[in-house]
């Protein structure tokens, strides 16, 4: 249930969902980049994305194009910022919320 009114305070926020809508479009550019240089399918091309910009890189798919390997470091430098801001700005939220529950049931 704190999960879902997260989740709901968060998507009714401009900046946040701004937040989200950004870095969703980030992982669909880097994707759609992914898909045509390397020939991969749409959900590797995502995964690919995901597991880099979290830092998770499991190496099971890299890029071996040239253009792919070049564009990749330039995509990392600029999607791993916004991707942990991301993550941290969504933490943040969720703490919050929880302690504003808690300060809530007290009273």
């Amino acid at each position: 249930m704190l999960i879902w009114r997260a989740v709901l305070s968060f998507l009714k926020d401009r900046e946040y969902l701004e937040l989200l809508l950004t870095t969703i479009v980030v992982i669909l550019i880097g994707a759609t980049v992914f898909h045509y240089l390397e020939g991969w399918r749409w959900l590797d091309a995502i995964y690919f994305c995901v597991i880099t910009l979290t830092t998770i890189g499991y190496g099971d798919i890299i890029p071996q194009t040239d253009a792919g390997k070049i564009f990749n470091m330039v995509y990392i430098l600029i999607g791993l910022g916004l991707i942990l801001s991301f993550i941290k700005t969504v933490y943040g939220h969720f703490d919050y919320t929880k302690k504003e529950l808690k300060k809530n049931k007290k009273k």
